[in-house]
């Protein structure tokens, strides 16, 4: 195990070097931060533009209008008819898309790099000339609400999910979905998302992340070239919202068609402000390798393959976001099991956890899966200019990247446990179970289900 930290560390003093030499950024006149990654293992290049406005930015009634805009980038401009943009990329031999996410939006080209050029001007044409009609409008809003029925409606998992993130936050706006409330869908229109990309989309408010085999001085010209002459404007502060204390425990169970049962236990959980100086998220990350990094981590060993109570057991945590985190553990109980089994062996493993601490064999063993995890990740072109793009629009910069990677490696077993213990109890706590419900209508073998109150 120690032959595998060093090996860690000596990768960790590699990326460090690398990012300090090989990642260039400038901002253009007109506020675009133009950053760029060479990497020139194959000749290919990835385009990203991120937005820093997602559905966090909506107000009470207009939910799900950044997700439609980010579709309704795709249907054209005065000098690229709809579809056409999609159609070039293809040509070329690229692939892209889009996504929206609570914190920002995005969209992306992947392809040969002596293609950058193409996917620069389709890319900044529709920045600021998107021609957005009623009957466009129209039409794409059926397709999300579409999407809406058979990704959350339809479907018991993301139901559950799309709850309790509406019982868990009271004032913040991670409590509304991304891809909107289906009342809000029904009455948007064409004039909300032309007020939504006039607000947002603007090169003060973006930041354009190139990587892979190209030369950065080269990539700066060609970014002047074609996103240097779009004014900025006027950009609407974004409202940083407080999200009160929680007070108390809350319980929520929904009914849904799905084979079997689930549980999920949420817990409020801080994100990265410093990274220079922050230390529990850090330490959070650790827990959550140390509870489910592996086929040996905690809770499949105990819960899984020892005790039997659970089929399928996860822990999860997100130390970077514009807003706050949740620390989350879910379950599916093993036939003739029940929920409350299932939630009773979770809080043993917490309590354990609290009052014996992690071993260091286990914390070297964690770290060294955790680490190892993220510096492969960075054998992706496209991972590299997400990580980059993601850590601008949030607020962190990409010069934290390296900085966290070795804060990682430097958790201590005691701040594991001391996280453990201040974020994973009851007055922090959601819990959410889903109650599965005969499906197509064929009565439900009874899977032991019982709920505590």
């Amino acid at each position: 195990m120690k032959a595998c930290l060093f090996c860690i560390a000596l990768l960790l003093g590699g990326a460090h070097a690398a990012a300090q030499a090989e990642v260039f950024e400038r901002t253009l006149a007109n506020g675009l931060k133009v950053i760029v990654k060479e990497d020139h293992r194959a000749p290919v290049v990835v385009q990203q533009i991120w937005y820093k406005a997602g559905s966090m930015d909506e107000r009470t009634g207009v939910t799900g209008i950044a997700h439609v805009l980010e579709h309704l980038m795709f249907k054209g401009t005065k000098t690229v008819p709809a579809g056409e943009f999609s159609k070039r990329i293809a040509a070329a031999g690229g692939r892209e898309n889009a996504f929206t996410s609570y914190d920002y939006t995005a969209y992306f080209q992947q392809l040969h790099k002596s293609k950058l050029p193409l996917a620069m001007q389709l890319e900044a044409d529709r920045m600021r000339n998107l021609n957005l009609t009623a009957a466009d409008f129209a039409k794409e809003i059926k397709v999300v609400m579409e999407e809406r029925r058979l990704r959350t409606d339809d479907e018991a998992h993301a139901l559950l999910q799309e709850k309790m993130m509406a019982a868990i936050y009271q004032q913040h706006p991670y409590q509304h979905p991304v891809i909107g409330w289906m009342s809000d869908l029904e009455l948007l229109t064409v004039g909300d998302a032309k007020a939504w990309y006039g607000r947002w989309y603007a090169p003060n408010n973006a930041t354009l992340v190139i990587a892979g085999d190209v030369k950065a001085d080269e990539v700066f010209a060609l970014a002047q070239r074609h996103y240097g002459a779009i004014p900025k404007h006027a950009l609407v502060p974004q409202r940083v919202f407080i999200e009160p204390a929680q007070a108390g425990i809350k319980r929520m169970v929904v009914k849904a068609p799905a084979e079997l049962p689930l549980l999920v236990m949420s817990y409020h959980a801080p994100t990265l402000h410093s990274p220079e100086q922050d230390w529990k998220p850090y330490a959070l990350e650790i827990l959550a390798g140390v509870l489910d990094g592996n086929e040996s981590a905690r809770l499949n060993k105990h819960l899984v393959r020892e005790q039997q109570v659970a089929s399928g057991v996860g822990a999860g945590y997100d130390a970077t976001s514009r807003g706050p985190s949740l620390f989350t553990l879910e379950a599916t109980p093993s036939e003739n099991k029940a929920v409350n089994d299932v939630e009773t062996a979770l809080r043993q493993e917490i309590a354990q956890l609290v009052n014996e601490g992690v071993s260091e064999e286990e914390l070297k063993r964690v770290k060294a899966q955790v680490m190892a995890g993220e510096i492969y990740k960075r054998d992706s072109v496209f991972y590299q200019a997400m990580q980059i793009g993601q850590m601008e629009s949030i607020g962190l910069t990409h010069r934290a990247i390296p900085v966290m990677l070795e804060k990682l490696q430097a958790v201590t077993a005691e701040q594991v446990r001391q996280v453990a213990k201040e974020f994973l109890q009851d007055d922090n706590l959601t819990i959410a179970v889903l109650d599965p419900q005969p499906l197509s209508g064929k009565p439900k073998a009874p899977q032991g289900v019982s709920y505590a109150h």
